[in-house]
């Protein structure tokens, strides 16, 4: 029997709390096709006595962004006060979103959707993945072939039991190959590709550090490639003056969140 502590409750609470509001599910416009899960990013430029400076992202895979008009659904604790409508369409979808070479990751810079809101009377409230929850190479360098246990933060299709495009915690295993690729084994549900996929890192004292590795990707049933978040860093950098702002980012007041019942689903 393992000595290595189990974490499970104590990390699905630790990724709703820190990123419950950083996904978003979409899907292709007026049709039952193409869903995915977005999430939002804050790629860290600069930490000064002033504060830290970031780039904001939306992040998915890229395969279901390659259409011409698509929907978000606005989730109702993504936004204050509640828009009227539950669904943002985009036009030029595909256009909108910047592909990572090899990686099959797309990005999309935040600025069009905070002006969006403001023009319709409200703003964004999310979550971010933040640099120190995306994984680096040392996190990433830390796995190998033997498996390890994870989480991905998406919004499925529906299974009848649960409303679609609800938010839901799915349980799976990560490992890494000799070349160094990263594989998520276990279920992928319609509408997760794109999502972002944790873990945690036993440390000192019978605690534990939250880490996100990365992007899941669409794939075989079972077998699935994640995008790494140290190879997302560097594809980002590599971009150069990508039309994303540099953001000063304040800390806001701790707001209460109402007790959420969290679904999960064990691999296999």
């Amino acid at each position: 029997m393992s000595d290595t502590p189990d974490f499970r409750g104590e990390t699905i609470d630790a990724i709703v709390g820190h990123a419950g509001r950083a996904t978003l599910p979409f899907k292709r416009a007026n049709r039952d096709e193409q869903h995915a899960t977005a999430f939002w990013f804050n790629d860290l430029v600069e930490t000064t006595s002033e504060g830290e400076f970031v780039r904001q992202f939306l992040v998915t895979a890229s395969e279901p962004t390659k259409v011409e008009m698509a929907e978000f659904t606005l989730r109702h604790d993504l936004c204050a006060p509640v828009p009227s409508s539950e669904n943002l369409m985009m036009l030029d979808f595909a256009g909108g979103w910047t592909h990572l070479d090899g990686l099959g990751v797309a990005v999309m810079p935040t600025g069009g959707l905070h002006a969006h809101g403001a023009r319709k009377g409200w703003h964004w409230t999310t979550d971010e993945i933040t640099d120190g929850i995306a994984a680096g190479p040392e996190d990433i360098a830390g796995l190998g072939p033997n498996p390890v246990t994870a989480y991905l933060l998406g919004h499925d299709v529906g299974t009848g039991k649960r409303p679609a495009r609800d938010q839901a915690v799915v349980l799976g295993e990560v490992t890494r190959t000799g070349d160094g690729s990263v594989h998520w084994t276990g279920t992928l549900p319609q509408g997760c590709a794109g999502a972002p996929v944790f873990i945690d890192v036993p440390l000192d004292g019978n605690s534990f550090k939250l880490v996100c590795v990365g992007v899941a990707l669409p794939g075989e049933d079972g077998h699935h490639t994640i995008a790494p978040f140290d190879r997302i860093r560097t594809a980002l950098r590599a971009l150069g003056q990508v039309t994303a702002p540099v953001l000063a980012v304040t800390e806001p007041p701790a707001q209460p969140r109402e007790p959420k019942r969290r679904w999960w689903q064990r691999r296999g």
